[in-house]
C-alpha cells in the first residue's frame, strides 16, 4: 500500500478562495487583532503568515505588536479596549508569552465571542456540550475537516491521539468522540504506544517528537495526521516517520504542507464566523 497525500495546501486555499467570495459579499469587513509580545522567531513568522492570509481573504487583520517587557497590564487594557471594538470580530494571543504574564488569564479576560483561537473556557464548554455556539480551536477545527475530506466513515473507527494538550490533542479527542470514534489519548506517561498505534484506525499525533512514531508500528490502511513540526538533522520533519508510514497508511498528511496550512484557514472561518454572530441583528 502506498498512502494518499492529504495536501492541507491544496484544501487550505480552497476554503480561503471560498471564505473570500463570502466575504466580497458582506456589507462590512471582518476584523481580527492579533497580540504578540516579545520576538519569538517562530512566532512572528505565524504571525506574518496569518496577516497575509487575512489580508488575501478581505479580513482586515490588525497587529498589536509589544516588547518582552510588556506588563500585563498593559495586554490586560488593549484587551478590554478590543472587547468593545465593534470593529475588531475576532482576537487572538499569539503564544508563547513572556514567562511574567498570565497566559490563561489574559485568554480568559477575551469577549468568547471574539475568541477565535477557542481557548476561552466558555468556548472549551461549548465544544465539550457539541454547542454550535463553539468556537473550536483552530488546528483540531482543520484536523477535523482533513479527516472528512478523506470520505472515510468515522464512526466506528479507532482513533489514538497523541498528545493531550488544551490546544489540539483534547479538542481533537472531543471532536472525534462526537463524530463516534472510540478515542484513546496517549501522553507522556503512555507506557505502550507502539501498541496502541499498531490498534488505531485513526492517529493524530501532536507531541513535538521528531519521527517518534515508526512506520513499523502503523496498522495497514491506517489515517495518520502529523501536527507535529519539528527539525531533524536540520530538515522539517512530523512526529510521524513519513517514509515507512507511507507504505502501511491508506491516508497521511506531509510536514511541511499537511496541517499548518489549515490552522490558518480554520482561524479565518473562526473570525468570519464571529463577525456573522456579531451582525446578525
Amino acid at each position: 500500500m502506498n498512502a494518499q497525500i492529504i495536501d492541507g495546501r491544496k484544501i487550505a486555499a480552497d476554503i480561503q478562495n471560498t471564505l473570500k467570495e463570502k466575504i466580497k459579499k458582506q456589507t462590512g469587513i471582518p476584523g481580527l487583532a492579533i497580540i504578540q509580545a516579545g520576538d519569538d522567531e517562530a512566532s512572528t513568522i505565524y504571525v506574518r503568515n496569518k496577516l497575509r492570509a487575512a489580508a488575501d481573504v478581505g479580513i482586515k487583520a490588525v497587529l498589536y505588536k509589544f516588547p518582552e517587557s510588556v506588563t500585563e497590564q498593559e495586554l490586560s487594557a488593549l484587551i478590554s479596549s478590543l472587547n468593545k471594538d465593534k470593529n475588531i470580530n475576532g482576537m487572538i494571543i499569539q503564544l508563547p508569552l513572556p514567562a511574567h504574564l498570565d497566559e490563561e488569564a489574559l485568554i480568559d479576560s477575551i469577549d468568547p465571542e471574539k475568541d477565535v483561537d477557542g481557548f476561552h473556557p466558555l468556548n472549551i464548554g461549548r465544544l465539550q456540550n457539541n454547542s454550535p455556539q463553539a468556537l473550536i480551536a483552530a488546528t483540531p477545527k482543520g484536523i477535523l475537516y482533513l479527516l472528512e475530506n478523506t470520505h472515510i466513515s468515522l464512526a466506528g473507527k479507532n482513533a489514538l491521539v497523541i498528545g493531550c494538550s488544551k490546544i489540539v490533542g483534547r479538542p481533537a479527542a472531543m471532536m472525534l468522540i462526537q463524530k463516534g470514534c472510540t478515542v484513546t489519548m496517549a501522553h507522556i506517561q503512555t507506557k505502550n504506544l507502539p501498541e496502541l498505534v499498531k490498534m488505531a484506525d485513526i492517529v493524530i499525533s501532536a507531541c513535538g517528537c521528531p519521527e517518534m512514531v515508526k512506520g513499523e508500528w502503523i496498522k495497514e490502511g491506517a489515517v495518520l495526521i502529523d501536527v507535529g513540526i519539528n527539525r531533524l538533522n536540520g530538515k522539517l520533519c512530523g512526529d510521524i516517520e513519513f517514509a515507512s508510514a507511507i507504505n502501511k497508511a491508506s491516508y497521511i498528511t506531509p510536514v511541511p504542507g499537511g496541517v499548518g496550512p489549515m490552522t490558518v484557514a480554520m482561524l479565518l472561518q473562526n473570525t468570519y464566523e464571529a463577525y456573522l454572530k456579531q451582525n446578525q441583528n
